[in-house]
Formats: C-alpha cells, sequence, structure tokens
C-alpha cells in the first residue's frame, strides 16, 4: 500500500494523549533553538527519534513542500499532523503485514496463487473464483508498483 493511500483512508485513529504528549516533547526537543518551529535537519532528527528511520531526501522535501509557504519550517501543530499520518499509514501496513502473516502458512514471505484461493475460501467462501482470480492479479500489480515506488 502507498503511504499516500494510507493517508487518504479516512481518519479512525487518534494518537492517545501519553503519544500526543511524547510528540510535543520531540518537537520541542528538535527546535534547539526555540524557534517555534522544525527545519528540514530539525524535521529528520524528529523522525529519527519517532520513527526510528532517517527519511530520504525526497521524503523531506515533499513534507516541506506541503507546509505554509509563510512559515520558515514546520510548526507544531503541522508536525503533529505529519506525525499522525505517518503513524496511522504504519498502523495500516501493520495490520496489513498481521492478515498476510497469517495466510502465509508457510511462512514463504510470499502468497501462491493456491494460497489466495485457500485464504479466500476460509474469509468469504461464497465468492467465485474469478473474482479471487481478478483479484490476486490486482494484488500481483500492486506489489511491482510498490517495489518501483521504493526503488525510485
Amino acid at each position: 500500500m502507498l503511504f499516500s493511500e494510507a493517508v487518504a483512508r479516512s481518519r479512525t485513529w487518534e494518537p492517545s494523549p501519553s503519544e500526543h504528549r511524547m510528540w510535543v516533547k520531540v518537537f520541542k526537543a528538535c527546535d534547539e533553538d526555540h524557534k517555534g518551529y522544525l527545519s528540514r535537519e530539525d524535521f529528520k532528527v524528529a523522525v529519527v527519534m519517532l520513527f526510528g528511520y532517517k527519511p530520504s531526501k525526497i521524503e523531506v522535501d515533499s513534507v516541506m513542500s506541503s507546509i505554509n509557504p509563510n512559515t520558515s519550517g514546520i510548526l507544531l501543530e503541522e508536525f503533529l499532523n505529519i506525525v499522525r499520518k505517518k503513524k496511522e499509514a504504519q498502523r495500516y501496513r501493520n495490520e496489513i503485514r498481521h492478515i498476510f502473516t497469517a495466510f502465509d502458512t508457510y511462512y514463504r514471505g510470499f502468497l501462491t496463487l493456491e494460497d489466495f484461493k485457500k485464504a479466500f475460501r476460509q474469509v468469504a467462501p461464497k465468492l467465485p473464483e474469478r473474482t479471487v482470480l481478478e483479484v490476486f492479479s490486482y494484488s500481483k500489480l500492486l506489489v511491482r508498483m510498490s517495489l518501483m515506488e521504493d526503488d525510485g
């Protein structure tokens, strides 16, 4: 699933008060000069602190281009919104991974057409096989597109 698709889903999750407080603490810790905003470099450090990885130039460029052009950086409310969206996408990817793992009974890291058919027989036994085949073909296309996005 592409990050943008996950973000486009309806909001079903909000951070707990303790998560919210932690995000604010990270913002303040990364805003070393108490400017009231995060610069590009500040934002990178915040992502490392919250998500455990250094964001790519493309990701940082995307975030910086999406903020209010009348500000010098990412304000607290913008930061909280960005983090919430990233956490929501992360939760969605984890949910997908969990479902996938349940059907990957041989722990191969992929599903064959037979695995896919078996999974659908378990969760939707009345679904026509043609629909299952179409979904399998479509999912292969999405995987290829996702791999191309990761390489890009």
